[in-house]
């Protein structure tokens, strides 16, 4: 595949719009569930979504990680004005960052937690980490921070992106949009 001037290559679209798919299902599932009074069926459905969910993209955005450095991202449009273009490389940076955290936190307060992971127990994967009340709520902690961060930064992110496509109409938008499209 190539990759055109002004456009990511099909599997930089495709990784970015998978994960973000996932992330924008597991934020409400994952503020849902833990409310009090919800209904048992509903808060286990939401649970194992969640949990699952979460240990499938770790591979997912370990790979997209490594695609991104083997396949640099195309220039922002000369258009684009510098203290955007180092907010955009500040934004994707933390965005990285927060998506290793997050499945991470959440697999590790999982575990540590005595909790199952449905997926990987069906598989044998074994437990991985020893139970640990204190490593579990530590891991917790750390989890709910990094959604707090990653839900204001996503809306950063996603805002910068409807004015570029509805507002500025620079390219931007159509760099990553349609998956399928372009190089």
């Amino acid at each position: 595949m190539t990759e055109s001037a002004s456009g990511y290559r099909t599997p930089a679209r495709l990784f970015h719009w998978i994960v973000a798919l996932a992330v924008l299902l597991m934020i409400p599932a994952g503020l849902i569930m833990t409310r009090e009074g919800l209904d048992r069926g509903l808060q286990d459905t939401l649970f194992i979504f969640h949990k699952n969910t979460g240990t499938l993209l770790i591979p997912v955005i370990l790979a997209r990680i490594v695609y991104r450095r083997l396949h640099p991202p195309p220039p922002l449009p000369d258009s684009v004005p510098g203290w955007q273009r180092r907010a955009a490389a500040v934004s994707h940076l933390t965005l990285y960052v927060l998506l290793v955290v997050m499945p991470l936190s959440g697999f590790v307060r999982v575990r540590a937690g005595g909790f199952p992971i449905e997926l990987l127990d069906a598989m044998g994967a074994g437990r991985w980490l020893p139970k640990s009340e204190a490593l579990a709520g530590a891991a917790q902690g750390l989890h709910f921070l990094a959604a707090l961060l990653l839900i204001a930064v996503l809306a950063v992110h996603v805002s910068a992106a409807l004015q570029h496509a509805l507002l500025r109409r620079d390219g931007v938008w159509q760099r990553i949009w349609p998956p399928l499209g372009g190089g």
